[in-house]
């Protein structure tokens, strides 16, 4: 059976990603922070658990050891804390960098064997902040545009290895942590009358798609980003529009 790795997998997009690729007939490794919504997660998908601070490289070290075969890595897991440029503190905007683009390096270098020796996939989960600057996200936005650079450059420097390195940028998804902003109805309803196609993104949205860049049929596919945001990073004369109506 082929084996994918799933950071950040304890709740939210990794769980679903984590459910997806079990549908898809993949033992996954559910890897979170948090051991408990890790083991929860496994127990929900028949796989198996491991807590990881993904940002310290002695701690990924372990992890790949445990690791004998691995044909998908997906780097989920990721911090969005509130600051403005203006106020964000070093260390917390340090900390960001450190799990959103640190992490799914460490665990790139540290799995590439395994994923060479099955000519494997790497997603990485960036955002549509990466190409639209958001204010008020701190390290956020620099984080997952730090993301999709990192993407394209292994999809060139490890491109002999045989492995595939895609991203997939969501917007606004439904999960545990946009629940203060999908808490009031008619802001809701003000978000989603903006999306081209009318609704925020469910997880599965997004896994469905990281299920096609992992698969066979993205054999020839590498370097990629896409935005699955139902054209919400497109629509800037919509948002000018309901600006005029105020």
């Amino acid at each position: 059976m082929s084996t994918a790795l799933v950071t950040g997998a304890g709740q939210g997009i990794g769980r679903a990603i984590a459910r997806r690729l079990t549908e898809d007939g993949y033992s996954v490794i559910v890897v979170d922070l948090d051991a408990e919504t890790a083991k929860a997660t496994a127990a929900d998908v028949g796989g198996r658990a491991a807590a990881c601070d993904i940002s310290d490289p002695d701690a990924v070290h372990e992890l790949a050891a445990t690791v004998d075969e691995l044909d998908v890595l997906v780097n989920n897991a990721g911090i969005f804390p509130a600051a403005s440029l203006a106020d964000v503190d070093i260390a917390q905007f340090r900390r960001v960098m450190d799990v959103n683009v640190v992490g799914p390096l460490l665990l790139t270098q540290q799995l590439l064997p395994q994923l060479t020796a099955s000519g494997g996939s790497v997603v990485n989960i960036a955002s549509m902040a990466a190409k639209v600057p958001t204010p008020g996200t701190g390290a956020y936005s620099p984080s997952k545009a730090a993301v999709v650079s990192l993407t394209k450059l292994c999809a060139v420097e490890f491109a002999q290895s045989g492995v595939r390195f895609n991203a997939v940028a969501p917007g606004g998804v439904a999960t545990e942590g946009a629940a203060a902003a999908t808490a009031d109805p008619a802001r809701e309803e003000r978000f989603n009358a903006l999306v081209p196609l009318g609704r925020r993104a469910a997880p599965e949205d997004i896994a469905d798609v990281v299920s096609f860049f992992a698969s066979k049929d993205a054999r020839y596919v590498t370097g990629q980003v896409l935005y699955v945001d139902g054209g919400l990073s497109e629509a800037t004369v919509r948002f000018l529009q309901a600006a005029q109506r105020g």
